[in-house]
This record gives structure tokens, sequence and C-alpha cells, in this order.
């Protein structure tokens, strides 16, 4: 069984302590992503199809939009995790360069001790359940190391040309502008590949090559992103916020955000804090 022990958001990002002992479905966000291990076995994530460890001695990051899915171990223990995402702006404002601004360097962190300093200070923070002022702090300077790292270490610079193949094709641009607006409604592709001059199967493979995932997964992505903001930000019941994204029913809606974010509405509701 998933849990959740603290979530906290701040001005630029969230973080969130997970124990988890099932695998995520393959999802996507629009932030940069890091996921720590703290304790239990070794897991690993599978990012663009290769897989990467997460262990004592190595994190993941994960750019915006990259897809990714979370195995735990075989031997069915749970996983103590830290996982962070990271607004896309705070890239574009923290970067040295153009091309830094598009995310991490490569997947895979090593959690030197100065890495591992700084997850032992957010921790702690989060194992405390209050908001604090020192969250956004401790959150950027993780961040920084990471971002850092993973670029010091890449070997080729590929982000950025596959960036630039992103959003050129205008019919991509339509496609997204009519998910962004239509996202709580009930999305037939067949239509959508319509609307934008498109058969379905061009659509789905110009889509992936321009955005690397999915029409699906982009849906369920900006679907998960409004589920969490009503969450955190209204009152409203876990069945209206279900019903409001075109979910059948409360259990449809807690079975989609349970295999994106790794545990149940109701469960986020309870641990999630602004700082």
């Amino acid at each position: 069984m998933a849990r959740a022990i603290s979530v906290h958001h701040g001005s630029f990002g969230r973080a969130t302590l997970y124990e988890l002992d099932r695998p995520l479905t393959t999802h996507a966000h629009r932030e940069g992503h890091l996921i720590f291990y703290l304790g239990g076995p070794d897991a690993s994530a599978t990012i663009n199809g290769d897989k990467y460890a997460i262990s004592k001695t190595e994190a993941v990051a994960i750019s915006p939009w990259e897809p990714h899915s979370f195995e735990p171990s075989p031997c069915g223990q749970k996983h103590f995790v830290l996982t962070l995402y990271i607004k896309p702006m705070w890239f574009l404002e923290n970067s040295q360069s153009a091309e830094f601004s598009l995310g991490f360097g490569t997947p895979q962190v090593r959690v030197t001790p100065t890495v591992e300093m700084w997850i032992g200070r957010l921790t702690s923070i989060l194992l405390d359940d209050q908001p604090s002022e020192r969250f956004d702090g401790f959150l950027f300077e993780t961040t920084r190391q990471c971002v850092d790292q993973t670029w010091r270490s890449a070997k080729s610079r590929p982000l950025l040309r596959n960036m630039q193949l992103k959003f050129n094709d205008f019919r991509v641009r339509r496609s997204l502008r009519l998910m962004q607006e239509r996202f709580a409604e009930e999305t037939a592709m067949d239509d959508l590949a319509r609307e934008v001059g498109l058969s379905r199967p061009h659509f789905f493979k110009l889509f992936k090559m321009q955005m690397g995932i999915t029409p699906n997964l982009y849906l369920n992505t900006l679907r998960t992103e409004h589920a969490i903001d009503e969450l955190v930000t209204t009152d409203k019941s876990i069945t209206d916020i279900g019903l409001d994204l075109g979910f059948a029913s409360q259990a449809s809606f807690t079975r989609f955000f349970t295999s994106n974010v790794g545990i149940p509405p109701t469960d986020y509701r309870r641990v999630a804090h602004f700082v």
C-alpha cells in the first residue's frame, strides 16, 4: 500500500515523502523531477525507455515532459523516497545558458556528501509536518546541486537539439491548445486528430516525435496537475473534483490519481502543506 507521509508546496516547486511498494505507471510532468532514496530496498525508474537506479548512492533526474515510471524492488518491501517537482520557470531563471534551462543534463545523479546533506535538511522539514520558511531555500539548493552535477556529467548536449524540434509544427501546437482547453471533457483522439487536419496514426506519430510523449499521456498530465491544484487550494469534495474532470465516479478518479501520483487523492489532501 502506497502512503504519503508529507507534501510541501513552495513558491517554485513541491516536495513529497512517500512510502511506495507498488509500481507507478508511465506518466510525465511539466516540472523537472528528482527522486531520492531514503530507506528500504533499492528501486529503479525507467526514463524514456532506459532504466536507472534509485539507491543510497544514486538518484534520478527527470526533465520536464520526459515519460517515466517507478519500479519497486520485487521483494515487496516498502521504499521510502523523497520526490521533488520543480517548476519550469526555475530552470529558466537559474540556468547559465539557454541549453541548461531546458532541464537536467543526464538522468542519473550521484548522491555526493553535499547532495546527501541537502536531502537530509529538506527531509527534516517534511518530517516536522509543519510549514517552514526554510523550505524554499533548501529546495533551491538541493535542486541546484543536482542540476549543476548532471550538466557537468553530460557527455553530449542532445537536449537543446531535441527541444528545438518541439512546438515547430502548427498542428501539434493547435492540438496542445485544444487539450489545454478541453482536458476536463471526454476527448476522442480521432476527433482531435481530425480537428488539426491529420489522421489518427499520423497525429500520434507527429505528437510523439515533437513532444516525446503520446497525446493520451499529455492529457493525463493536464488532468493530474489540475486535480492536485484543486486538492490543495479548494474545499471541493473528491467526488466533485473527479466529476469536474470527466470521471464517472469517485472510484474511477481515485484509481487514475493513484496510478499517476502514487497515493489516493484523500491522502494527498490530508498531508499537503503550503509554505
